[in-house]
């Protein structure tokens, strides 16, 4: 199924980071370490933006936010947000000219390109169009994503671990707890693919940190109770070795040389 298909069949895209605690997690840190890097005000090129989940707040915060997406359905939702322009586009291929903004976000585009050939187009693409000292921030998902959510569910069944194990090892994720294939990081993997790109300061955070499993288990209805601790958490491991790979989705945060 190709792209276009898929979210045009599946759930609403604009109520993805709404639907589960830990994508409501997901979003609110991921809020949170896009403000503590972004200047005051800036020209934002938001590439696989989806239907402008982040580049509605990013816009209602002064910022002038222009979305890129594959989905038309996603691109005509965006273009309806106040502060927000969007056109159909293809991260690998970029209509924008040289040094045309001050911030990329690459928050959805690195996974669904299966082929590390495309990412490193993506990447390339993004510092291409990024003015000197500009910020790049590109998102993965995490190799460890379906072992955690499985095993705290209970529903880590004897026929998944094959596809976790490939998962793990490979980055390879064939479906097997929903969505389309796609390729998933490691946070070494994130920052390497980053800096080969020509970014030399890349720094990757943990987003969810290690309670976000315990969240979904816990439920909906006690997300508010729990949140502040979960975030507290995410805080303290976003940079630790030892747990960063834990988060369900890595943040690479860097700037295109001078």
């Amino acid at each position: 199924m190709d792209l276009v298909t898929h979210y045009a069949a599946g759930p609403a895209e604009h109520t993805r980071l709404a639907r589960t605690p830990h994508g409501r997690l997901e979003y609110l840190r991921t809020r949170e370490l896009l403000r503590r890097f972004l200047p005051e005000t800036a020209r934002i090129l938001d590439v696989g933006g989806g239907t402008g989940i982040h580049a509605e707040w990013l816009a209602a915060e002064g910022h002038a936010v222009h979305l890129v997406d594959l989905v038309p359905d996603h691109v005509a939702h965006a273009a309806t947000l106040p502060g927000v322009t969007a056109e159909t586009g293809d991260a690998r291929n970029l209509t924008a000219p040289d040094a045309a903004f001050d911030a990329v976000l690459l928050l959805g585009p690195l996974y669904h390109l299966v082929d590390p050939a495309d990412r490193a187009r993506s990447l390339a693409e993004g510092r291409r169009v990024l003015r000197p000292g500009g910020l790049l921030a590109a998102a993965g998902i995490s190799r460890y994503l379906s072992l955690l959510e499985t095993a705290t569910a209970g529903t880590l069944t004897a026929e998944q671990v094959a596809p976790i194990r490939t998962v793990i090892e490979t980055g390879e994720y064939d479906g097997h707890v929903g969505f389309v294939p796609t390729h998933w990081h490691t946070s070494a993997e994130l920052r390497d693919e980053v800096a080969t790109a020509g970014f030399p300061d890349v720094s990757v955070y943990g987003v969810e940190g290690p309670a976000w499993p315990a969240l979904d288990a816990a439920g909906p209805g006690r997300f508010d109770t729990l949140a502040e601790a979960a975030l507290r958490a995410a805080r303290i491991a976003e940079q630790d070795p030892r747990l960063i790979d834990v988060s369900a989705h890595l943040l690479a945060v860097a700037h295109r040389p001078h």
